[in-house]
């Protein structure tokens, strides 16, 4: 029995090294290309992105922030076949003074604990090294 998968994208070719990148809701986004983001560059914002999202929503229920920036990084490495080395996630948060800023500020680490030690699916791939497979198909 084959998994259906739950989340997909389709990239399709604009030019030599130019791609769209689309889901079934409709969005779309340019792959390299002059400005738009690299194939790496999505994947450290898919990894900031998730882990964003998980820790916005435990704090921000407790104040606004003020500032609220997600730094993801790493160093591509092609010892061993291209890949990414020291991919680190850097939060910059910011809450307001107050006691609903204090208990902001409370839960950032807990919050940032949970997304990925449990909660934040890309992280969590990541570290457990998830196998890919390829297919190729004939249209």
């Amino acid at each position: 029995m084959t998994d259906t998968p739950t989340h997909a994208v389709t990239l399709t070719r604009v030019s030599e090294g130019v791609y769209q990148a689309s889901n079934g809701r409709g969005a779309a986004l340019t792959v390299n290309g002059d400005g738009n983001f690299s194939a790496v560059e999505l994947l450290l914002a898919a990894l900031a992105g998730c882990t964003s999202v998980d820790v916005d929503v435990m704090t921000g229920r407790r104040a606004e922030p003020e500032v609220f920036e997600v730094v993801a990084s790493g160093t591509k490495s092609a010892e061993g076949g291209n890949h990414m080395t020291g991919l680190q996630v850097r939060f910059r948060l910011r809450f307001p003074e107050g006691p609903d800023g204090d208990k902001a500020r409370a839960r950032i680490a807990p919050a940032v604990k949970a997304s990925h030690d449990r909660d934040c699916t890309v992280s969590r791939t990541i570290e457990l090294g998830t196998p890919v497979t390829f297919a190729i198909e004939t249209p």
